[in-house]
């Protein structure tokens, strides 16, 4: 799949979301949503629920209730940006059914697009699609997509990072959700450096090209489809899956757990991961534990991690593997894939990152 065209995803009954090379996203008709009262609201385009966009749903639910809110959003293509505050605490957005191919929230900023009032660019968190920054936000079988693409925009060439979402509280819960983008698709950070963000994303869909999960966020990715993009060039690596920017004093930091790692590319033309250790904050120790995963091809198995800059080598960061299998898992030179030890086993699984907190898997 290359990166002027994403194929087409069911919205719907019948319906197609087309990620076109013009960048937009169409869609058929929609479904019906009820009216409901309570601690529950609803979302449809069509008129039939209590809000025809998401943002005016949550703008509408209360700040820091005593009992959680859920907006629920009818099947259909919702073409906006969404910014989710801090104030929204254990908020809830459901997918008004099973698939998430069915709800999707869409937009294409890129950190070099131009503000609408000329005061900048929007730069990388601009970019996001949707920004969830409360504490208890919980989404459920939703996609979530930046079709911001490079070949329409060839006059951005430094800002061609395109977010989807970017979540930054504590006990964040995405279940069965899609992560759509290019580069930097899943943001997975916190509200200040100084903050521990518990992150878990269970039997989600990512894809991406380049640092397409990345960020400082405690993030477990678990049972979930890591999918590289093939971007139709001649270089390699063609992108990076991970690029962590864990704080210094974090005791954990992104952790895929029994993941898929597959991918549209060439063989061997993606390295797994890469340190990033934000200009903002030259102290960060990128942490990262791959386990129990297939690995497919399109990983390269020989060196499948780099330096994002020369200053900061990835073998002076914790780059961890375990019992991993497939054809981008084999283990050549040890010393380019290190190992977990007896006792870091123990220490890094799902249970362990995720502290006293047990989300509500379905």
């Amino acid at each position: 799949m290359s990166a002027t065209r994403r194929g087409a995803l069911l919205v719907g009954a019948g319906a197609a979301l087309s990620l076109t090379p013009a960048g937009r996203a169409h869609a058929g008709t929609t479904g019906r949503a009820g009216r409901t009262k309570g601690t529950r609201l609803t979302v449809a385009r069509d008129g039939g629920g209590d809000f025809t966009t998401v943002q005016a749903a949550v703008d509408a639910t209360p700040d820091r209730p005593e009992v959680p809110w859920t907006v629920v959003l009818a099947p259909g293509v919702y073409r906006g940006t969404v910014h989710i505050p801090e104030t929204k605490t254990g908020l809830t957005l459901l997918g008004g059914t099973g698939d998430p191919r069915d709800t999707v929230i869409v937009y294409d900023n890129a950190a070099g697009t131009p503000k609408p009032d000329g005061s900048g660019t929007y730069g990388t968190s601009g970019s996001a699609t949707v920004t969830a920054r409360p504490d208890g936000f919980t989404a459920r079988r939703i996609t979530f997509a930046n079709d911001w693409l490079r070949a329409d925009h060839p006059e951005i060439t430094g800002g061609t990072q395109a977010v989807a979402i970017k979540v930054m509280g504590d006990r964040s819960f995405f279940d069965r959700c899609r992560f759509l983008g290019h580069q930097d698709t899943l943001y997975t950070d916190t509200r200040d450096a100084s903050l521990t963000a518990r992150q878990f994303f269970h039997r989600c869909h990512v894809e991406g090209d380049v640092d397409f999960v990345f960020g400082r966020a405690t993030a477990v990715l678990s049972g979930c489809e890591l999918r590289t993009l093939d971007r139709g060039v001649d270089f390699r690596p063609q992108g990076f899956v991970f690029a962590p920017s864990t704080a210094a004093g974090t005791r954990y930091g992104i952790l895929a757990h029994r993941c898929r790692f597959t991918t549209t590319a060439p063989a061997g033309a993606y390295k797994l991961a890469r340190p990033w250790v934000p200009g903002g904050d030259p102290t960060a120790r990128p942490r990262l534990v791959v386990r129990d995963s297939v690995i497919g091809a399109g990983i390269d198995a020989g060196e499948p991690y780099a330096n994002m800059r020369e200053q900061y080598p990835w073998q002076g960061f914790f780059f961890r593997e375990h019992a991993n299998r497939g054809p981008g898992a084999v283990v050549g030179d040890p010393a380019n894939r290190p190992r977990l030890t007896a006792a870091e086993v123990v220490e890094h699984t799902p249970d362990r990152y995720l502290g006293d907190w047990r989300p509500a898997v379905s």
